[in-house]
C-alpha cells in the first residue's frame, strides 16, 4: 500500500481534535446531534473523527462553537486552551476550593497537558456556576 498523502494525515489528526474536544465535553456522538438539534448527525461526526469525510471551514468552525472551544484551537498542532488565561484565586472561592481544585486537576488530566490554573472560558463557566459566582479572565481582573 502506498503512503498517506498529506490531506488525509491532515483529516487523520484532524479527526483526533475533533474526537478529543467531544470527549472534553463529555459527550456521545448522539449527543453532539442531540445538542445541536440534528445539524450535525452523529454518523457525520463519527466520519470526520475517523478522517473517512472531509469538513468545510465552516462546519469546522461550527462544530467547534457547538463544543465551546475556539475553531484553531481543533487544528493539528495547535496548543489546546490558546484563549485567554483565567486565574482562579482559590482562597476567593472560599469553602469550595477542594471543589475547584478537583475540577482543574480533572481537567488536566483529560487534557494531559497544561498549566496549573489556566482553563478555557468554558471551564471558568463551569467553575462559575459550581461555585455560584462569576471569575474573572486575567485580561478582565487587571
Amino acid at each position: 500500500m502506498g503512503e498517506q498523502s498529506l490531506v488525509d494525515k491532515f483529516s487523520a489528526l484532524l479527526g483526533v481534535r475533533l474526537r478529543a474536544a467531544r470527549r472534553q465535553r463529555g459527550w456521545s456522538l448522539g449527543e453532539v446531534e442531540a445538542f445541536s438539534d440534528g445539524e450535525f448527525k452523529a454518523s457525520v461526526v463519527g466520519a470526520y473523527e475517523r478522517g473517512e469525510r472531509a469538513i468545510s471551514v465552516q462546519r469546522l468552525t461550527r462544530l467547534a462553537e457547538v463544543y465551546g472551544v475556539g475553531p484553531t484551537e481543533l487544528f493539528p498542532g495547535s496548543k489546546p486552551g490558546e484563549g485567554p488565561v483565567i486565574d482562579i484565586d482559590a482562597v476567593a472561592a472560599g469553602r469550595d476550593h477542594d471543589l475547584v481544585d478537583r475540577y482543574l486537576a480533572a481537567i488536566q488530566l483529560m487534557r494531559r497537558e497544561g498549566t496549573p490554573g489556566e482553563v478555557r472560558d468554558s471551564d471558568k463557566a463551569v467553575i462559575s456556576s459550581l461555585l455560584e459566582t462569576s471569575i474573572a479572565t486575567a485580561s478582565e481582573a487587571e
